[in-house]
């Protein structure tokens, strides 16, 4: 079993100061849980996308800053958004943002 972890006043502001890696061509992410299901913050800079792709396990987001787009609309700060099992979509984030991420399995890129 794994132990508790915890990131104090990580909102409103502070997970600006959290260690980021690449993780896609203009994508860094902050692991913050992984072992199923994973969490992370997620930045994009401006113009940066996530090619196509198909969920296998529920994906929940939380926009942190900025703006996140996909195929269903643009969501701006504060949104959150589920995409379930089976849904496929692309993202893109046209003036850059950092969204909070949890999902349960990886997704299948498809493009």
């Amino acid at each position: 079993m794994a132990d508790p972890k915890s990131f104090i006043a990580l909102l409103p502001d502070n997970w600006q100061t959290m260690p980021f890696e690449p993780f896609r061509e203009g994508v860094e992410i902050c692991h913050l849980w992984q072992g199923g299901p994973d969490v992370a913050l997620l930045r994009y800079a401006a113009g940066a996308s996530v090619p196509r792709h198909r969920h296998a396990g529920l994906e929940m987001i939380v926009v942190l800053s900025g703006s996140q787009s996909d195929d269903n609309g643009r969501y701006p700060t504060g949104s959150v958004l589920f995409n379930p099992t089976g849904t496929v979509h692309s993202v893109w984030s046209e003036d850059g943002c950092t969204v909070l991420i949890q999902w349960e399995k990886p997704v299948e890129f498809i493009d």
